[in-house]
C-alpha cells in the first residue's frame, strides 16, 4: 500500500544547514522522515545513481553501499540497505511491456557480490528516513506522456503492494542561481523554482506541463523528469502536499514536500 510520496533534495547544505530557510528545511524534512517511519519500503527515484538517455532503470543490485558523497561531505547513513527485490521485480515485471525501462544489476545476480553504489542523490534523502529496504529507480530524459504513465502505473503497483511503502523523489530545482556557480547564472532559474514551489503548496503538479523545453533547459533543473512521473502518481491516487519549505543557500533550489491520501 502507498502511504505518501516525498520530494526531497540532495543537497548538502539540506543536512548542514547554512541559514535560516535551509534550517527550515532541515526541520522540515525530519518530519517527513517521521511521518513515513512507518513504511516498510522505499521506493526511491535519484537523478544521480546510473545514468541512461532513453530508458528508466530499476535496480536490482541485492545490497546497496552508501559510496559517493558530494564535495567529499560525508553525510551519516546506516551502513548497506538492501533492495526490496520481490517489490523491484514486480515492477520490472508490471511495466517492462509498456515502458521503456531496464533492470540492472552489478557482479552477480543475487549474493553478497550483488551489490551497487549510491551516491549524494540516494543518501542525502535516506539521511532523514528511518532504515528500510529500498527500491532504486533512475528516470530518463524521454516524452513527458510516458512518464507520466509510468507514474500512474507505478502507483497502481504501489498501491496494491501486500506492504506499506513510500514513495520519495530525490530532487534538486534550478541550478543556475550564482553566476559563481558551475552553471553560471539564469533568471529562469528562480523562474523555475517558484513555480515548482508553488505547485507543491497546491498539490497542482500539472503546473509542470505548462513549461516549455527551452525554459527547462535554461533553468537547468534535476527535478523535471522524476516530478512528471510524481505527476502520474497523483493522477492515479489524489493527495494532498504538506510540509512544503524551499532554500537556495547555493547555485541550486532545494524543496520539501509530503504528499498523503486525502
Amino acid at each position: 500500500m502507498l502511504i505518501g510520496m516525498a520530494i526531497m533534495p540532495h543537497g548538502n547544505e539540506a543536512v548542514y544547514p547554512p541559514d535560516e530557510e535551509s534550517k527550515e528545511l532541515n526541520k522540515a524534512l525530519r518530519e517527513i522522515g517521521s511521518q513515513l517511519k512507518e513504511a516498510e519500503t522505499y521506493v526511491l527515484i535519484s537523478p544521480h545513481n546510473v545514468r541512461l538517455s532513453d530508458h528508466l532503470g530499476i535496480i536490482m543490485a541485492e545490497h546497496l553501499i552508501p559510496w559517493l558523497p558530494f564535495n567529499d561531505v560525508e553525510v551519516p547513513v546506516e551502513g548497506e540497505y538492501e533492495t526490496d527485490r520481490e517489490l523491484a521485480e514486480l515492477i520490472f515485471k508490471e511495466t517492462k511491456e509498456n515502458f521503456p525501462i531496464v533492470d540492472i544489476n552489478f557482479a552477480t545476480l543475487r549474493g553478497r557480490y550483488s551489490r551497487f553504489p549510491l551516491t549524494w542523490g540516494e543518501i542525502i534523502p535516506l539521511h532523514f528516513l528511518e532504515k528500510r529496504q529500498i527500491v532504486l529507480l533512475t528516470p530518463a530524459k524521454i516524452e513527458r506522456e510516458t512518464l507520466i504513465k509510468f507514474g500512474k502505473a507505478l502507483a497502481r503497483i504501489l498501491n496494491n503492494y501486500e506492504r506499506k511503502v513510500a514513495l520519495v523523489i530525490s530532487a534538486d530545482h534550478g541550478h543556475a542561481h550564482d553566476e559563481k556557480g558551475p552553471y553560471g547564472y539564469a533568471k529562469e532559474s528562480e523562474e523555475y523554482d517558484k513555480i515548482i514551489v508553488e505547485a507543491l503548496k497546491n498539490s497542482n503538479l500539472e503546473m509542470l506541463l505548462e513549461l516549455d523545453d527551452e525554459f527547462i533547459a535554461k533553468a537547468k533543473p534535476d527535478s523535471y523528469w522524476s516530478l512528471l512521473i510524481g505527476l502520474g502518481v497523483l493522477k492515479e491516487i489524489p493527495m494532498k502536499s504538506s510540509l512544503v519549505t524551499y532554500a537556495c543557500p547555493t547555485y541550486y533550489g532545494m524543496a520539501s514536500a509530503l504528499f498523503t491520501k486525502t
